[in-house]
C-alpha cells in the first residue's frame, strides 16, 4: 500500500508525547511526523473517564483535519480511556502505548514481580494490571500513582534536588515489594528516566512505554506494506497553550530549532 506524504499524527495531553516523537524518529527518520500536545488541559489523569474521551476526540479530530493518516495515541491516560472508542470510529490505524509496555514486561521479569506507574486514571482503570494477567496470570502486579510526575516535567523541574524526593516518596512501596521490572505507564516519564532508575537501582528494568509504541509502529510499516517516500525528516508542532520557554524546551529536546504553533480545539 502507498500512501505518499502521509504523516503520523502523534497526540498527548502536554509535552511528554514527544518522547514518542523522539523515539519515532529514531525509527522512522523520513516519515513526516504531526503532533500535538494539550497543554491547556494538561493533566488528563485527574479528569472523568467522559472528559478523557471528549479530550481525546477533539485531538484525533484534529490530527486527521490537519492531514494526518495514523495515529498514536501517545498517552496512557487516553489509551486507558479512550482506545477502544476511537479505534471503533475512525478508520485509520490507531496505536495506544500500553500493549506493547506490557508485551516487553512479561519479556524481561524474572521474579513476576511487576510495578507500574502512572495517573491516577491510569492506575484507577486497572488496565495494566488486567493486561499483564492475560499474559501470565501468576504475575505480581504493584500498582502505584504518581500524579506529580506530570507537572514536573510540564514545567521543567526535572533537574531539580526536589524531583528526587518526591520520586522517592513515591516509589517506596514498590522498592518495598521487591518489583524487578517497572513500567513507567505515562509517556512523561520518561524524561523523569534518570531520577527513577537511580531511586530503583540497577536490579530494576525500567519499561519505557513511547520506545516501545515506536518499536510497534515501525514494525507495522515493515508488515503492513505502507512505502516510506519522505527523504527529510518533517516534525510539525502544536499545542493548545503556548509559554515563553515552550519552544526552546521542544527544541532542546528534539534536537534543532522547532517551531511550535498555538491552536485552539472544539
Amino acid at each position: 500500500m502507498n500512501i505518499g506524504a502521509s504523516m503520523f499524527g502523534i497526540f498527548d495531553s502536554g509535552l511528554g508525547g514527544l518522547t514518542v516523537v523522539k523515539e519515532v524518529l529514531k525509527r522512522l527518520p523520513n516519515r513526516p511526523i504531526i503532533y500535538f500536545g494539550d497543554t491547556a488541559r494538561v493533566p488528563y489523569g485527574n479528569k472523568s473517564e467522559e472528559v478523557i474521551k471528549k479530550y481525546a476526540n477533539e485531538g484525533v479530530e484534529f490530527l486527521l483535519s490537519r492531514g494526518a493518516q495514523i495515529i498514536v495515541l501517545a498517552c496512557n491516560t487516553m489509551s486507558a480511556i479512550a482506545f477502544e472508542t476511537l479505534k471503533k470510529k475512525y478508520d485509520a490505524p490507531i496505536f495506544e502505548v500500553i500493549s506493547p509496555a506490557v508485551k516487553k514486561a512479561v519479556q524481561v521479569t524474572k521474579n513476576g514481580r511487576i510495578g507500574v506507574i502512572g495517573t491516577r486514571a491510569t492506575v484507577g482503570s486497572g488496565v495494566y494490571e488486567k493486561k499483564l494477567k492475560i499474559e501470565n496470570c501468576k504475575l505480581k502486579i504493584y500498582s502505584e500513582p504518581c500524579p506529580l510526575f506530570v507537572p514536573i516535567v510540564e514545567e521543567g523541574w526535572v533537574g531539580q534536588k526536589e524531583t528526587e524526593k518526591i520520586v522517592k516518596e513515591y516509589l517506596k512501596p514498590l522498592q518495598k515489594a521487591k518489583i524487578d521490572t517497572l513500567i513507567l505507564g505515562c509517556t512523561h516519564y520518561p524524561i523523569l528516566k534518570k531520577t527513577i532508575k537511580k531511586v530503583m537501582g540497577r536490579g530494576v528494568k525500567l519499561v519505557d512505554s513511547a520506545e516501545e509504541v515506536a518499536k510497534e509502529v515501525a514494525k507495522f510499516f515493515e508488515t503492513s506494506g505502507f512505502s516510506f517516500l519522505g527523504t527529510r525528516r518533517e516534525c510539525k508542532i502544536f499545542v493548545s497553550d503556548k509559554t515563553d520557554y515552550l519552544e526552546s524546551w521542544v527544541g532542546d529536546w528534539l534536537g534543532g530549532d522547532v517551531k511550535v504553533e498555538k491552536v485552539t480545539l472544539g
